[in-house]
């Protein structure tokens, strides 16, 4: 076994996870999941059967990753996030076949407590701030915040806020890294790394 997993913790047989990832207290992997190298699954964390975890994800404590959730490389679960499956539920009436995908693109950040509504993409690097409530898909790069979430800006692969109007056209670069970015009316693209 090339991870770590807490003696408190139960990993279901068929789970596959990449070398380096670390399963702490009272988390549950089920069976079918595939979890990458260098994860980070923190206290009371479930994965699902139907379940993609890319490399470098962290998932802090308290969240539920439910089956038909795909998380891509290096994507952050802040604690306590939300992920759902069934846009209706009712708990008398069965919809396991009515669940909806969900994606969370490449090195996108689920804030704290928020909510991501089944059968969204949300793009990479995107930000999603604590508390909000996600229902629509979220462009790449855009900062979102609020119930029903809204966009208010956006940010750097960095994670910091670009200095960029809403639509329209415009060039920034990230205070910190440098990394140069462009919008063209409603989608942001980097296009070049500081030197």
């Amino acid at each position: 076994m090339n991870y770590q997993v807490h003696p408190s913790a139960i990993v279901d047989e068929g789970a596959q996870i990449g070398e380096g990832s670390r399963i702490w207290h009272f988390v549950h992997v089920c069976g079918g999941a595939r979890i990458g190298s260098g994860c980070s699954l923190g206290q009371n964390v479930f994965v699902g059967n139907r379940v993609v975890i890319g490399d470098h994800v962290k998932i802090q404590n308290n969240v539920s990753v439910y089956d038909n959730v795909t998380l891509e490389d290096g994507v952050f679960c802040g604690p306590s996030m939300v992920f759902t499956n069934v846009y209706n539920p009712r708990s008398l009436i069965e919809r396991k076949n009515e669940y909806r995908n969900t994606l969370v693109k490449r090195g996108a950040t689920l804030g704290a407590n928020c909510t991501i509504v089944c059968g969204v993409t949300v793009g990479e690097f995107a930000f999603v701030g604590a508390g909000a409530v996600i229902n629509r898909d979220v462009p790449a790069y855009a900062l979102m915040v609020g119930v029903p979430a809204r966009q208010v800006g956006w940010m750097s692969e960095f994670g910091e806020q670009l200095d960029l109007p809403l639509q329209g056209a415009g060039q920034a670069a990230c205070h910190h890294s440098g990394a140069k970015y462009v919008l063209d009316g409603g989608s942001v693209t980097k296009v070049a790394d500081s030197k």
